[in-house]
């Protein structure tokens, strides 16, 4: 009996000491035992021989509101290297990050097929010159024989009509000259049928040509490669692409905007672009905003172009700042805040004397900050390095 009743009394001094245990931790986190703790939205008089080498005065400004849209930074064009013969790969040039001038080679297909194709093809190119060249020939030939022929139906037809001739002669002479005609006819169709076939032979060494050609690969213009999408060893077919090739240096911002803001951008206006990985601002110019907003999300795709700069490439993240509205604000220099901790805290002078003022803080407006709370306007400030305590 005694035994459980020292159990109980245990159990409850264990509940207490964890109870008491906590009770001292919410004291000690609320500040109770660190009297010198900074308290936000208090005052704290500084030393009176305080006096600080720069000061700067917290003022009452005119400041544009923006709307933030972020996005991501993409090529103007982007390039799919394929094929327009189905052949072997023998060799891909280039690895991703080259860069690529225009006209350079990137992929060697196997060309034998083709060059084969090419020399039967300036093969019957030949045959077909000399073809042309004997029909040349035959109708020179069959020229002279009409000109002959000619000449002696005419004589003929003039010794008739002298009476030098008989009708048996003029026939002969007449049949003679229809022959030698037929047969110049004949030479000048094959002439025809000679040249058309040489135009053929023409044609097709052209195209094996061309087929040739495309067995070496080169790039459209000048370009960065981005991926390798084949290797030595695949098959190559049209449609097929090979490499993804991007235009150096052009490169735009893709953002979305609310469909609400749809009349605050305009093509052709600059904005400031915020690249955050390079805590740089860039002006950008809007050169299209899609006239279509996605259902799902009601924002409308805008995309503006940006400087040629050789830190920022393709993918990276970046804020469109489009202003909206203005307002005013307190601003004070960035320098003359100082932050402890979670508080941000400035040594002004109110009154005469100089005081740590708890202040909250808003935007970043150039080499100033927005002041939410804790001045008003007119403060003279002290600037880095000058703060009290």
């Amino acid at each position: 009996m005694g035994s459980s009743r020292s159990g109980k009394a245990f159990r409850l001094l264990s509940v207490l000491a964890g109870v008491g245990a906590l009770l001292l931790l919410m004291l000690y986190m609320g500040g109770v035992f660190d009297t010198g703790k900074i308290r936000p939205a208090s005052k704290e008089v500084v030393a009176r021989d305080f006096q600080p080498r720069q000061t700067a005065t917290a003022s009452v400004e005119t400041i544009t509101e923006f709307y933030e849209s972020v996005g991501t930074v993409r090529p103007k064009t982007e390039t799919r290297v394929d094929s327009q013969v189905m052949a072997k790969i023998l060799e891909i040039l280039v690895r991703p990050g080259a860069h690529v001038e225009a006209g350079q080679i990137l992929v060697r297909l196997d060309g034998r097929e083709y060059e084969a194709k090419l020399e039967q093809a300036v093969q019957a190119l030949s045959s077909a010159r000399s073809r042309r060249q004997q029909v040349d020939q035959t109708g020179i030939a069959a020229k002279a024989e009409l000109e002959r022929a000619e000449a002696a139906f005419n004589r003929t037809r003039a010794y008739l009509e002298g009476k030098a001739a008989t009708a048996q002669d003029m026939e002969q002479a007449e049949a003679a000259f229809r022959q030698a005609t037929a047969r110049f006819r004949q030479a000048e169709e094959a002439k025809k049928e000679a040249d058309a076939g040489i135009r053929r032979a023409e044609k097709a060494v052209e195209e094996a040509r061309i087929g040739l050609g495309h067995t070496r690969i080169a790039a459209p213009e000048a370009s960065e490669v981005v991926r390798r999408l084949a290797e030595p060893g695949d098959l190559a077919t049209p449609g097929k692409p090979l490499l993804l090739l991007q235009t150096r240096g052009k490169l735009r911002l893709e953002a979305l905007i609310p469909e609400s803001l749809i009349r605050k951008i305009r093509v052709g206006t600059t904005l400031d672009v915020r690249i955050d990985a390079l805590d740089r601002m860039v002006s950008g110019t809007v050169e299209e905003v899609v006239p279509s907003a996605n259902p799902m999300t009601r924002t409308i795709l805008a995309k503006v172009s940006l400087p040629e700069e050789e830190d920022i490439f393709p993918g990276m993240f970046g804020r469109l700042l489009l202003p909206v509205k203005e307002t005013t604000a307190v601003l004070m220099p960035k320098k003359a805040l100082r932050r402890i901790g979670q508080l941000e805290v400035v040594t002004a002078e109110v009154g005469g004397r100089w005081q740590r003022i708890f202040v909250t803080t808003g935007k970043v407006v150039g080499d100033k900050v927005e002041v939410l709370s804790g001045l008003k306007g007119g403060e003279k400030l002290a600037l880095e390095g000058d703060h009290a305590g």
